[in-house]
């Protein structure tokens, strides 16, 4: 009989079986087979109550639901980790497994490059309108009109005297503040819930209230954890202290922003133009907002590239073989910085 830990694997793993392999030298995998929600559970209490760690995927979330109270309390008293393959975990609710002394893990340093980059594509898409210029040309409205004026597209805009809000300046903000750095924007300013040390600010970069944010930036890039505090930031209120015809970017969390109010803005131009990533209820995005020409929208690619998935799987596991190797996981979420780790 084994008597390594054992690690419940929840969710399809696509790119690092290698690494995978290889921490089956010091825990034994079991891959999850429970089909729904209520089986999760029930196999929770019952053929997996003797689980060490359990890792989940954004895959799995189908499946499995949000994990909350219920999910908790049902782990058994032996599970001590639970690692997430992604940075944004609000499908968690932390406490309930703090409570029960299980580590929550998430993911860092594999997510921030490519969502960072997906975050210059929307800008740049949103400044310039290549997202309707594109539409234009697909619809055969470029001849039309005769080759010239680039089919009728809006003018855009370049980089040169803007300003550019970070709203959250984590990991992901700071790996966008120094992609922006380049296109030489007049200001790059940020907001964050505390101000950066002087080492991870730069020179690059200038602290501002929140207000002041809003009411300077012609462009503002979202990229924030979602929580209570966050939950609608972007609303109304919010809005109407922006410039008119500012640009907002959203990478982060589609319930930061009151969506449902973006189409009237949009339309009366106190929004220029909206690129996002995701969306409050998502994967169902409203044809209000996405048929809109000054509006670019992706179905949640910040991270949808081999290498970068391939990275945060083997990010998991280094999360679980450090715990066991330890007794603490890699990364574990800012809201247990804190607490007490159970020996």
């Amino acid at each position: 009989m084994s008597t390594k830990p054992k690690v419940l694997r929840v969710g399809q793993i696509e790119y690092a079986h290698e690494r995978w392999n290889q921490l089956e030298s010091i825990a034994e995998i079991i891959d999850c087979t429970s089909q729904s929600r209520e089986e999760f559970i029930h196999d929770l209490k019952t053929k997996y109550s003797d689980v060490t760690c359990v890792s989940r995927t954004f895959y799995s979330y189908p499946m499995t639901g949000k994990l909350d109270k219920e999910i908790a309390e049902a782990m058994s008293p032996t599970v001590k980790t639970l690692s997430h393959n992604g940075a944004g975990y609000d499908h968690i609710v932390v406490d309930e497994f703090t409570k029960k002394g299980i580590q929550v893990s998430n993911v860092t340093f594999p997510v921030e490059d490519p969502t960072a980059d997906t975050a210059i594509y929307l800008m740049l898409g949103c400044m310039r309108n290549f997202q309707q210029g594109r539409e234009l040309l697909r619809s055969g409205n470029w001849p039309k009109n005769g080759g010239v004026e680039a089919g009728g597209v809006r003018m855009g805009h370049t980089p040169k005297g803007k300003v550019v809000g970070i709203l959250g300046m984590g990991r992901i903000g700071r790996a966008i503040r120094d992609r922006l750095i380049p296109f030489k924007f007049n200001r790059i300013i940020y907001y964050n819930r505390n101000r950066l040390d002087p080492e991870l600010e730069g020179a690059s970069a200038e602290y501002v209230s929140f207000d002041e944010l809003l009411q300077s930036s012609d462009i503002i890039i979202v990229s924030m954890p979602l929580n209570e505090s966050t939950t609608h930031m972007i609303n109304p209120k919010t809005i109407e202290k922006m410039k008119d015809g500012v640009i907002i970017i959203n990478i982060a969390r589609g319930a930061i922003i009151d969506e449902q109010h973006l189409p009237k803005y949009l339309k009366s131009g106190k929004i220029s133009s909206f690129g996002s990533d995701v969306f409050e209820k998502e994967p169902i995005v409203s044809p209000d907002l996405y048929n809109l020409p000054n509006v670019i929208t992706l179905p949640h690619m910040g991270t949808h590239a081999i290498e970068a998935l391939k990275y945060m799987e083997e990010w998991v596991v280094d999360n679980i073989e450090c715990f066991i190797n330890t007794g603490k996981v890699k990364t574990i979420v800012p809201e247990q910085y804190n607490m007490k780790i159970l020996e």
